[in-house]
């Protein structure tokens, strides 16, 4: 449910795989940190892929299109992230010292591929005017089922104000999701409440959140936390909606 986890020689990180580590989360996820030069070639014969920035300048290239991405991080520039059918090659050629976070899912639609820039992501800042600002944070969703009915995955990036919440109130959903997690300083911490339990955050860790629990989050004061979450649609029940804890549904109305 919850890993703190480790980039290998290769610098790769195994988040979840839909045939190994937390295969309940319906996904592939990976994380990768590359050095100028580098080339990741990314095939899936029947899955879909999106390819998210969060740091470093690299070159996308697939179906005879290329576009040129830079970011100096997720806490001072919005993202970039290309979305790619089953059956789409695609090449990642490194510029500077980069970050990518790719995500993949079984998909039988084939659609057309999608590059998001910064002004093609909707941003929302919640939770300032609420609670006394203790919940403020901005949403950023890059796709969803809005906007991407076709897609089995939704993928987007939360910042949390320092000493905040956020994911709140509490609520859950059918549909598995995952957090991957970055903090502003390298010792940073919050916490991630699932279900009943309680983690502790920090830079690189990553939440595994089963279908049906509640899973708010909170960032400890002076460390502003980030975290890029990718929900996985079930069959018939794409994620439209959160289910808000009955316990706490009285504060919406605060």
């Amino acid at each position: 449910m919850f890993d703190c986890l480790a980039f290998d020689q290769d610098g790769k990180k195994v988040v979840s795989r839909m045939d190994g580590i937390n295969s309940n989360m319906l996904m592939d996820i990976t994380v990768y940190r590359m050095k100028k030069g580098d080339i990741l070639n990314i095939y899936e014969s029947s899955k879909e892929t999106a390819i998210l920035l969060t740091e470093g300048k690299i070159t996308y290239q697939w179906e005879g299109r290329t576009e040129t991405a830079g970011r100096s991080g997720v806490f001072s520039a919005p993202p970039y992230c290309l979305h790619i059918s089953k059956d789409t090659k695609t090449s990642i050629s490194v510029q500077g010292d980069s970050e990518i976070i790719v995500q993949s899912t079984a998909n039988e639609n084939a659609f057309e591929s999608r590059f998001y820039k910064p002004e093609d992501c909707k941003i929302e800042l919640m939770g300032e005017t609420q609670w006394e600002g203790t919940a403020k944070r901005e949403v950023l969703t890059i796709f969803d089922y809005k906007n991407a009915p076709y897609s089995n995955m939704v993928i987007g990036e939360v910042i949390t104000k320092a000493g905040r919440w956020s994911s709140y109130v509490p609520h859950s959903h059918p549909q598995p999701e995952v957090y991957y997690y970055k903090f502003d300083k390298p010792q940073g911490f919050g916490a991630a409440f699932i279900g009943e339990n309680v983690f502790k955050t920090s830079d690189g860790s990553a939440a595994s959140i089963p279908g049906g629990l509640t899973h708010p989050q909170t960032s400890a004061p002076g460390y502003n936390m980030y975290y890029c979450w990718m929900i996985r649609h079930l069959d018939n029940n794409p994620w439209t909606a959160r289910d808000v804890d009955p316990l706490h549904e009285w504060l919406l109305h605060e």
